[in-house]
């Protein structure tokens, strides 16, 4: 049964046994000493898979299950937006703050996660994250409005915000350094193939049960969560004397705060707009001040001394192409194909789903490959293979056939699982063991706020390119006088939208392709090779 002790994780060397006395009197024991057996158990050497199997297979899965479940509910809930504004008689604006909400909550909470692993221990921070979300999933599934819905999105993304930072530190304490390729392939599948699954299982349950369900399904898999990371997780080591960074995390929440929201209403308000340039301003001044903070401090609360390792600062610029084009392609999809091609929730998800399958199958794949070569290859191939699809993809029409599009999809899903695990695991992977969690936090940070980021800079581009294809075609907008006139107005009206929206989304997806293009020749810079085996990890029972 796991509990978090306060351990030393120095591993133990010949240095430390205790030396022998020579001499026929019992020696005075001195005051200091301490019994060692306790903290014997404080670092266990895991097994190479010969005989012994792999202790750390059953915490990885454990920190699995709680990724799945929070990245899960981040795609799932787009699919019931329309559902719930139905019930709960909401205007488009308003339901949209049940996702900006919880993408500015969870941007506040992820820099101060790393500080709640090291102050509290990760296994005890993960177990309640995940007691917490599991609740507060339940109160969503109860909203009876649209400010109750809202409040309730809040309270659940800050365990929501919690669970990424503190699974990830932990799976590179568990994991041996010479098997994080396999370990992280495993891992990733929460963090792409659970947005992948997310609009077939929403669309599912929407359309033939009830949009209350995307949140109610948290609650049986959180419970099943809580009790294996009782029994499976290791202890972990905490810091009980590490103080809080006050004005730090008032620097970078405010930042954060202001900088997401200006992307997520800049497209409404106008990037122009005087509450946009205020808030992008305020963002940008406090996350200066919080470099400034940081650097000054003695216990930061993330130690920015991880940008100064340059492959883990390359894996983040190309972690941030990867997320960009990901969750922009994500969210355009299946728009084109509902109100485009007049597919219902559960019929996109389903034409989605070979994608999340070959993320499924190559991702693992990718973990071996890179625990035998390293990075680079499977990380600049699978970018090509993502630039080279995603430049294909751009030559969609209004009729695209659906085998056509699920074959690109699925070709670029394989690209992105090519590439992804190994980038992150390079990166991680090239920090020391005592900047883990802050890396792990930062990663997080980046992900996300780049995947915002991406989703606003092209609702931004899609918007003026609609506008541009619109004012292209007015032409077609002309149309003979009479009562049937009416009728053709609107069909060609209907035919005007959606040649304006397929013509604009090729122009993103253009622009996509180039962008993850220019990340091949990062991806060339990280490491080639097997990487280094370790000594195992600092796990303890």
């Amino acid at each position: 049964m796991s509990t978090d002790t306060d351990l030393d994780a120095r591993p133990a060397t010949v240095t430390d046994a205790p030396r022998p006395v020579v001499s026929d009197v019992a020696p005075t024991p001195a005051p200091a000493a301490a019994p060692p057996a306790p903290e014997a158990p404080a670092r266990r050497e895991p097994s190479s898979g010969k005989g012994g199997g792999n202790p750390w297979i059953l915490p990885l899965l454990v920190l699995v299950a709680g990724m799945f479940m929070s990245v899960l509910d981040i795609s799932i809930v787009n699919v019931a937006i329309t559902t719930m504004q139905n019930d709960f008689g909401a205007t488009t604006d308003e339901m949209q703050w049940v996702s900006t909400a919880y993408s500015l909550a969870e941007g506040v909470v992820v820099p101060a996660s790393a500080w709640l692993g090291i102050r509290f221990g990760l296994g005890r921070v993960y177990t309640i994250a995940m007691i917490f979300f599991a609740l507060f999933s339940t109160l969503c599934g109860f909203a009876w409005d649209i400010n109750s819905i809202i409040a309730f999105r809040i309270l659940q993304a800050i365990p929501g915000g919690v669970i990424p930072v503190v699974a990830l530190a932990a799976l590179y304490k568990i994991v041996p350094k010479d098997k994080l390729g396999a370990a992280m392939g495993i891992y990733g599948l929460g963090i792409i193939f659970a947005p992948a699954i997310g609009p077939t299982l929403g669309g599912y349950l929407v359309e033939y049960v009830n949009w209350r369900l995307i949140f109610f399904i948290n609650v049986p898999i959180g419970i099943v969560g809580v009790l294996a990371a009782i029994f499976f997780l290791p202890s972990f080591p905490s810091t009980r004397g590490r103080k809080l960074d006050v004005p730090g995390f008032v620097a970078v929440a405010i930042g954060l705060f202001s900088m997401l929201l200006a992307l997520h209403e800049g497209p409404t308000w106008g990037w122009t707009s005087y509450p946009t340039l205020i808030l992008l301003t305020v963002g940008a001044l406090a996350l200066a001040l919080f470099v400034v903070i940081e650097l000054e401090v003695d216990e930061p609360l993330l130690d920015l001394r991880v940008f100064g390792h340059w492959p883990f600062t390359n894996s983040l610029l190309l972690i941030a192409i990867i997320s960009m084009g990901l969750f922009g392609v994500l969210f355009y999809i299946p728009v084109f194909l509902q109100q485009y091609q007049g597919l219902g929730a559960f019929e996109t998800g389903l034409l989605l789903l070979p994608q999340a399958l070959v993320m499924a199958f190559v991702m693992p794949a990718a973990g071996f490959i890179y625990d035998k070569i390293g990075a680079r290859i499977p990380a600049a191939l699978g970018l090509a293979i993502v630039a080279g699809t995603t430049w294909e993809l751009a030559g969609m029409t209004i009729d695209v056939s659906h085998g056509h599009l699920e074959m690109l999809l699925a070709a670029r899903a394989a690209g992105i699982g090519l590439a992804m695990m190994p980038i992150m695991t390079g990166g991680l992977g090239s920090l020391p063991s005592f900047l883990s969690e802050n890396g792990s936090a930062v990663n997080t940070l980046v992900q996300r706020a780049s995947s915002a980021i991406g989703l606003a800079a092209m609702t931004a581009m899609m918007t003026i390119q609609q506008a541009q294809a619109s004012a292209d075609r007015t032409g077609l907008a002309s149309m003979p006088d009479g009562s049937s006139g009416m009728t053709m107005e609107y069909q060609m009206y209907s035919k005007l939208q959606s040649l304006s929206f397929v013509t604009a989304m090729n122009d993103l997806l253009y622009a996509t392709a180039i962008l993850t293009a220019l990340g091949v020749p990062l991806a060339l810079m990280l490491r080639h090779g097997k990487p280094a085996p370790s000594d195992g990890p600092a796990m303890a029972h």
